[in-house]
Parts: C-alpha cells; structure tokens; sequence
C-alpha cells in the first residue's frame, strides 16, 4: 500500500501513496472502443476482447507518462500520477513502488518492445542507486522523474529509506535479471537485500526485518508484515538465480521474513495484522490492510492463510459514488481504492475457489469502468481511488488522479499474472 499525505504534496510511503502500440488510445475522457453500455455502472464482467482493448489502453497510459520528459533508451524513472488534486498540487515525483510496478506490466506483456521499455526504468533504478550519496546500495522512496543524464539529475524528492519500496525495486530487478541475462540487474538487486540485511535485520520478537530509516536517517523501530512479505518475495527470487551459494544465504534469509509473517497471523479471524509497534514485539492492531491480506496469497500461495483473501472481499468491499470495488481499510469505505481492487482480483484468480473467478472477473469490471468514467480520467490509466482523500487509516489518503502503480496492477490482474512470482 502507498499512500500520498497532502501537505505541499508531500510523499509518504509504508504502511499506508506504447503498449507495443505507443499512441494507442481513444483520447481523453472518452470510454475505449467496443466499450458496453455502462452507464448504468459496472457490469458483472466484460468480455475478453474488451478487456483486451482496455488493457491496450492501460499500456497506452503506461507508455505517455514513460515518455513524459524523455523518450527511447534514455534511463529515466516514470512519473507516478497525473491530473486531479495531485496534478494540481505539482506532484511529479516517481515512486519507486511504482516504477517497479511498470516493469513488472512491461515484462509480463511478453513482447520485445514492453522488455526494452521495462529495462530503461531498470537501468534507471541502477542509476540513482549508483549515485546515491550514502553510496551503499540504498534506493529512496521517491525521485524526479527528470532524464537521467549525470549524476546531478538524480534528485530525491523523498529521500526515506523503505524497506518496501526497495523490496519491490529488488525484486523488479531481478525478474529484468531472468528476462535479459544481464548481471547488473542480479547486482543491483542483491545490493538491496544485502543492505535491508545490514540495516534491518531483527531479533526481537518473532524476527523479522524493520520498516528502514526515515527521510532524515532515523532507524524504523516498527515492522511491517507487508514489508516483510515484499522481503520474502525478494530473498527469493535471489535464492533462485544466484546457485547453490547463494540460494542458501537467500534462503535463510527468506525464511527469517516468512517466520515473522507467520506471527502476525490471527487465526481467529483470518486475517493479518499490519505488523508490530515500535517495540517489534507487540501486534499493531490499529488497522487490517487490504495489500497485506492479498498480498500475503500472491506471495506465499499458503492454503494455511488462504482465508486472509475472504476476509479482504467480506469485510473491505464497498459501492459508493456509483464505483465498486474495495476500500484500503475498514475505517474509511466511503470510496473505492482500484490498486487494492486489483490486488483483489489477482490474489482471487490464482486462488480459485468456487466463486472465486467470477468476482474476480466482477472486480476487473469495476476498474474497466472506472477506467472509462472515473473523475479525472483520461480513458486509458487508472484513477487510485474513485474519491480524493480516501484515507488509508494511517494518516495518508488516496487521490482521484491517474496513477502508474494502479494502472499497472490492473494490468498484472488482468492478464492473471502474480508478481510476486517469476514472470516469464
């Protein structure tokens, strides 16, 4: 979960801010071709050629905001929202969460083009890492998303140290490793796990790995679970790609992040809990995220915790403002926050139970409409939320402007891809 607090458009990010075909798309405000009549709202489910046609246009989105300031091999990262309140405030930062969302959406398109395109925001993410001051494998939570042409263009406008934002980078990293063969990738990936490993590395409670340093260099004392799951996830793929040495330094590794994850279960009601206080032994029971409860199936694939993906429809499902879909948290469903919506979707396919197909298919509608008549639209990205300030029971809130990450989830649930896995 990423989240966005609106103070001079400040980031924040934790615990919660062409396709092939480059200039595809119907314009602005204007639902794709072959669209049904939604007006209405949602459908049950579209069929698969309008969902292929929306995606198209996802991947449209993807492509504009990529090529923003900067076009072909130019390493660059992509700024991560556009339009509504965000545009209005001049928010232009690239969150690294997002960044690896797109490659993660590039990749899985399967083509030549989507690779390249995946491996220029790849060689980005190796640039700021290069350069960063701390010069020790780090990569901050946020960047300008100016062309990076010399060490000077490298501007981080959050500077924090996340465990999950690196996590993800990491394992983005690592899949542009499995597609390309390029040792770089594997280095800059094992340069972010080998820091989390010097730096966040825990030994109270149940284990584990702290939340990273913040914007000014203090230590995280909390523990999150879903930057934990983001580890897991990330030690391995490394385990995987890097032989027998390595997989054993990986796999412990792994095994540490998966122990603390597994404390964090409540068994009674079927959920995880967000993660720890700042003492990393006590539960933090102050709110029950969606990401962490589908994020925990994509990741582990565990039948022990299936039940976290239930509890996410049951208890975090809302309609509101004429959009569906499901909210952050159980405190705030006055709107619809669409990544979550799609993490929903992703984590319901791959899990299959009866009935879980179906409403899958009921939530990639939801954001299918919203894509075509969500506030701020554009018809092809996707919008965070179907309301500005939705808040994530955190602190932070959601916005009604085109998002990256968003729009790339949608892509990834559309296509029933898991990121959390090899994609290939």
């Amino acid at each position: 979960m990423r989240r966005i607090a609106l103070a001079g458009a400040a980031m924040t990010a934790g615990l919660a801010v062409a396709a092939s075909v480059t200039g595809f798309g119907p314009g602005p405000g204007r639902a794709p071709a072959g669209a049904a009549d939604v007006a209405g709202g949602p459908a049950a489910r579209v069929s698969a050629s309008q969902l292929d046609h929306s995606v198209a246009g996802a991947y449209a989105f993807l492509n504009l905001m990529m090529d923003r300031y900067a076009a072909g091999s130019t390493p660059r990262l992509v700024q991560s929202f556009t339009g509504g309140v965000l545009g209005q405030q001049g928010f232009t930062s690239s969150v690294t969460y997002d960044d690896a969302l797109v490659i993660d959406a590039y990749l899985a398109e399967g083509t030549r083009a989507g690779r390249a395109r995946a491996e220029v925001i790849g060689d980005g993410l190796l640039y700021v890492q290069a350069h960063d001051p701390a010069h020790d494998g780090r990569i901050r939570a946020a960047y300008a998303p100016s062309p990076l042409l010399g060490p000077g263009d490298v501007d981080a406008t959050d500077p924090a140290t996340l465990v999950g934002n690196m996590a993800w980078a990491g394992q983005a990293l690592v899949q542009l490793y499995a597609a390309t063969g390029r040792t770089a990738y594997l280095a800059g990936a094992e340069a972010i796990g080998n820091w989390v490993q010097a730096n966040c590395h825990d030994t109270r409670g149940a284990g584990g790995y702290t939340g990273g340093e913040t914007a000014g260099g203090q230590q995280i004392e909390w523990k999150s679970t879903e930057h934990n799951i983001d580890l897991y996830v990330l030690f391995t793929l490394l385990a995987r790609e890097t032989g027998a040495q390595g997989a054993q330094v990986w796999s412990a590794r792994a095994a540490w992040a998966r122990r603390f994850i597994a404390a964090m279960w409540d068994g009674q009601q079927h959920h995880f809990y967000v993660g720890t206080t700042p003492d990393g032994v006590t539960p933090n029971q102050a709110e029950v995220p969606e990401d962490v409860n589908s994020w925990s199936f994509l990741a582990l694939r565990d039948p022990a915790y299936a039940a976290s993906v239930t509890w996410v429809k049951q208890n975090l499902s809302v309609t509101a403002g004429g959009f569906s879909g499901v909210s952050a948290c159980q405190a705030d469903r006055s709107g619809v926050w669409f990544e979550g919506t799609a993490h929903l979707a992703d984590a319901l396919e791959l899990r299959g139970d009866p009935g879980d197909h179906a409403l899958a298919a009921k939530y990639l509608a939801d954001i299918y409409y919203a894509q075509a008549h969500g506030p701020n639209g554009d018809g092809l990205g996707i919008i965070a939320a179907s309301k500005d300030g939705l808040t994530d029971c955190a602190g932070g809130s959601y916005y009604a402007s085109l998002h990256t990450g968003t729009t790339a989830w949608y892509i990834l649930a559309a296509m029933k891809v898991d990121p959390f896995h090899p994609i290939r």
